[in-house]
């Protein structure tokens, strides 16, 4: 069965069962501040969870695409990904375990053709102290299910200590048979949801695993024991309690989220543990071969774990570039930046020194523009920045190691000068070298490297200051003309094209000016049209341009905006926000947070014109524009 097969059965199984299917939500979470990526499906209806009616119902069903940056470390082995689709149907206060259970039992017997004898069950054992009882009721329920296909269920609750004992359902404490963003149930927030869950887990065979060479023949294995003989496949999570004034209350309504990783449950029905041998990194893997001269599933476990990383982390690199996370030294891009860098070191350690990273992200588009169309519009800007990242990097790793090793033979830690200079000369993240250090037995002076960096930054920020803020060559009186044109420019950009429209910088002397911003198609002459003749209206108007001495908070709340926002608010809370606005009627075309200077009233500027548009790097266009 293909992965395209079996999402598609999840996904019809539940419609059949009168579930309305909603599209996968981005991996950068809209309104939420609280986490950088999309890590499970019930990110994007969280508010439907706590009680306010979803516009298609109470029954929904999806697969959304995942991403865990703290899984970064845990890739190399044969079941850890990064980047993963997870399959969905919910409840919203409409169905409950009577109905999720056997609905699921029924998917995966029936639909997937998943032998019963190699299934196995979680449930929550509960707890006291928190007022949540044993989930017996999910117990029993399974039961029957086992029971309805003649397997007698054995309900085991100390299998952490004493192994199966021939036990098919099991119960664990909140550590493993809680659900909530937070984890366990003191870390909930206030006004979190949760609730206990029940996990199904594939059984590979003992005999792959409990063998004489195996690290676990004198353990107690059990189905949440990491041996590798087991495999979750699927999470019903009973959503009905939420934290308030430190106690749990029940819900207003009782939710099932239930969420089951597609390439797990692929895995399964291929009954082969290894997740890099499913179809969906087939092309990709032998495109690796090709490159590296290697067989993988003759490699060794250093080349394989070398095979995991680079096809983990150039997946995972191919969805976030398309959901708008491009390589960077901040927030999404710095992960995006991390995934790409390892992968070319793990390519460089089977001897692939050559540009080779965007080869294997075309060949996850091809595997999956059926699914997620905009993975081929973006191929152009995914390949470009592939290559692009790849350039840079791999034209310092060399140095960067040889630097490391040459550290690194006669000092048992790494100062933090060091790995300063490794991240600061060499591009190096913390992380990599982090990783180096442990691959040479060696440790790093953390505090260190915080302390270089921090330094640094401080010395950077003082040079900000000295310098005119927004690329003026000077300040006389026809650069000041074109400065105050690049506000009423970048304020037209952002209404005519959207306000995903940020500077990227500028540069201005007295004959033109320079404006770089965030856009990934070229403007056709319509568009340019627009914005100029937006520009010349507000000329036109003689709006003044107003300074107020704000704080950032203040500046943000008014809807300004600025390409500087985050330097200002480390130089200091006040900032200078500068508005063009109607004296008369109070309209306000632009309010920027700026250095200045900038004339007194727009009608001083003349008549602007663009006379290029061009493109800069992947998703960074450039205007050039004077003023007649």
């Amino acid at each position: 069965m293909k992965t395209a097969d079996l999402r598609k059965k999840f996904i019809d199984f539940f419609k059949g069962k009168k579930h309305y299917v909603i599209p996968s939500a981005s991996l950068i979470p809209e309104n939420d501040p609280t986490t950088l990526f999309t890590s499970s499906g019930m990110q994007a209806i969280l508010p439907y969870l706590l009680g306010e009616p979803h516009p298609l119902g109470k029954r929904l069903t999806n697969s959304q695409k995942c991403f865990r940056a703290g899984d970064i470390e845990e890739v190399g082995d044969n079941r850890h990904t990064t980047f993963f689709e997870m399959l969905g149907n919910w409840a919203l206060g409409d169905y409950f375990k009577n109905e999720q259970i056997p609905w699921f039992f029924e998917f995966v017997t029936k639909e997937l053709g998943l032998h019963p004898k190699n299934l196995y069950v979680s449930a929550f054992r509960g707890n006291e102290k928190i007022g949540i009882p044993k989930d017996t009721e999910s117990a029993e329920l399974w039961e029957k299910e086992f029971q309805s296909v003649g397997i007698d269920a054995k309900v085991v609750d100390n299998a952490e200590r004493d192994g199966m004992q021939g036990g098919r359902i099991f119960y664990y404490d909140e550590k493993k048979n809680w659900w909530s963003r937070a984890g366990i149930p003191e870390h909930m927030n206030e006004g979190e949801p949760g609730g206990p869950d029940s996990e199904m887990f594939w059984d590979f065979g003992e005999e792959l695993f409990i063998h004489e060479k195996s690290l676990w023949k004198d353990k107690s294995c059990h189905i949440n024991c990491d041996c590798g003989r087991f495999i979750e496949i699927g999470n019903s999570v009973f959503m009905e309690y939420v934290k308030k004034n430190g106690r749990f209350e029940s819900l207003p309504q009782k939710n099932v989220d239930f969420g089951g990783g597609l390439e797990r449950m692929a895995v399964a029905v291929m009954d082969e543990p290894d997740i890099f041998l499913i179809d969906i990194f087939d092309t990709a893997r032998k495109k690796l071969e090709e490159l590296s001269g290697i067989t993988y599933t003759k490699a060794s476990e250093e080349e394989k774990k070398a095979f995991r990383v680079i096809l983990d982390h150039l997946r995972a690199a191919t969805f976030l570039i398309t959901d708008g996370a491009t390589p960077s030294n901040k927030d999404q891009g710095y992960v995006t930046r991390r995934l790409l860098r390892r992968s070319v070191r793990f390519a460089h350690k089977l001897g692939i020194n050559k540009l080779s990273s965007h080869i294997i992200g075309l060949s996850f588009i091809e595997a999956y523009k059926d699914v997620y169309a905009n993975l081929n519009e973006k191929k152009e800007l995914i390949e470009n920045e592939f290559v692009k990242e790849e350039e840079k990097f791999l034209a310092t790793l060399r140095s960067g190691e040889k630097y490391f090793n040459k550290v690194a033979e006669s000092a048992k830690t790494i100062s933090g000068k060091d790995a300063f200079t490794l991240y600061s000369t060499y591009g190096f993240p913390f992380e990599l070298t982090e990783e180096l250090a442990k691959e040479a037995g060696k440790t790093i002076d953390n505090d260190g490297f915080n302390r270089e960096l921090k330094e640094h930054q401080e010395i950077s920020r003082k040079g900000a200051e000295q310098k005119f803020k927004g690329g003026l060559a000077d300040t006389s009186y026809e650069t000041t003309k074109l400065h105050t044109a690049t506000h009423l420019l970048h304020a037209s950009l952002r209404k005519v094209l959207g306000e995903h429209v940020f500077q990227k910088g500028s540069n201005i002397t007295k004959e033109r000016l320079r404006f770089d911003f965030s856009h990934l198609g070229k403007l056709t002459a319509e568009e340019i049209k627009k914005v100029e003749v937006m520009v010349n209206e507000v000329i036109a108007k003689n709006y003044t341009m107003t300074r107020e001495v704000l704080t950032v908070a203040e500046a943000k709340k008014l809807g300004a905006i600025g390409l500087f926002e985050d330097k200002y608010a480390q130089i200091g809370d006040n900032v200078s926000l500068y508005t063009a606005k109607d004296e008369k009627t109070g309209e306000v075309f632009s309010r920027e947070i700026c250095g200045g200077p900038h004339v007194g009233k727009t009608g001083e500027l003349g008549k602007f014109k663009i006379t290029k548009e061009e493109s800069v790097s992947a998703g960074v266009r450039r205007i050039k524009a004077a003023l007649e």
